[in-house]
């Protein structure tokens, strides 16, 4: 890259880590799509609008409002210590319902998890992959008593909320800032959560999808997708992502079983 890309590049990433909205976001995925865009713009202001609406895209429209970590954290603390697993699955409902990927999965919730992973219990060791606010589905995991689990997202302020509930929860591993577009996690876990990641990601890399699948050392994957959009429209939705996923793992020889939820289309592969 020549300098005087790199010097825009860098005042790109500088305005939306100076704006509100973007502050937390990982710069390393700022500065992928930053690139990608004032390649593709006429000028830095065009590539700004386009790098911002695109992390909109792929992030920001999930939350409605401004999170309130400090209090949603305080919620916890009320209920981690307590002998009740149902105050403990109210106080996560509660908190769930402030992203719109898990406020989604909320009305099947108690079947969900049960479901796809009544074969594969007990599980050792989770990675969910642009996790959001999936963490706090830990009550519903069939997890053995020594179980890690490790998780990565693109919001910083995120991130440090899920560090202080995992630890709160005394259950090992962490969260950290990641772009998995460029850096796919590596280590062998038993089981790998992309929950309706996959569009996503494929938003910024068409190829995102594919290397993720084949990348991530996971016994198990479970990859789920969206059957209707945010605003509620289905537009074929299921049949497509439903072909979309054969075709990524066409070439693998995988063990795969699907599962049809009224809001969620999911894969369960075991490598």
């Amino acid at each position: 890259m020549l300098k005087k890309d790199e010097e825009a590049l860098d005042r790109l990433v500088e305005d939306v880590l100076g704006s509100a909205k973007y502050r937390g976001v990982c710069p390393e995925l700022i500065r992928g799509i930053g690139s990608q865009e004032l390649a593709k713009r006429r000028n830095t202001k065009e590539a700004l609008k386009s790098t911002k609406n695109k992390l909109h895209q792929i992030g920001g429209v999930y939350f409605a409002e401004r999170a309130d970590y400090a209090s949603w954290l305080d919620n916890l603390a009320g209920v981690a210590h307590k002998d009740d697993r149902a105050e403990l699955q109210r106080v996560c409902r509660e908190i769930m319902a402030h992203h719109a990927s898990t406020r989604e999965r909320l009305p099947i919730l108690d079947q969900f998890y049960h479901t796809i992973l009544a074969d594969l219990a007990p599980i050792h060791s989770v990675l969910d992959i642009a996790c959001g606010l999936n963490p706090l589905a830990l009550p519903w995991l069939p997890l053995a008593e020594d179980a890690t689990y490790n998780a990565c997202d693109i919001f910083v302020p995120l991130v440090d909320f899920l560090n202080n509930y995992l630890q709160l929860m005394h259950i090992q591993g962490q969260a950290e800032t990641r772009d998995v577009t460029q850096s796919c996690p590596t280590q062998q876990v038993d089981l790998a959560l992309l929950l309706k990641v996959i569009p996503c990601l494929e938003q910024i890399d068409k190829q995102a999808g594919y290397r993720l699948l084949h990348t991530l050392n996971a016994r198990t994957l479970v990859v789920s997708f969206p059957v209707h959009s945010l605003g509620g429209k289905s537009k074929g939705m299921a049949a497509y992502y439903e072909a979309h996923f054969r075709e990524l793992v066409a070439d693998t020889g995988w063990e795969v079983r699907t599962f049809e939820f009224a809001t969620e289309l999911v894969f369960v592969a075991r490598k």
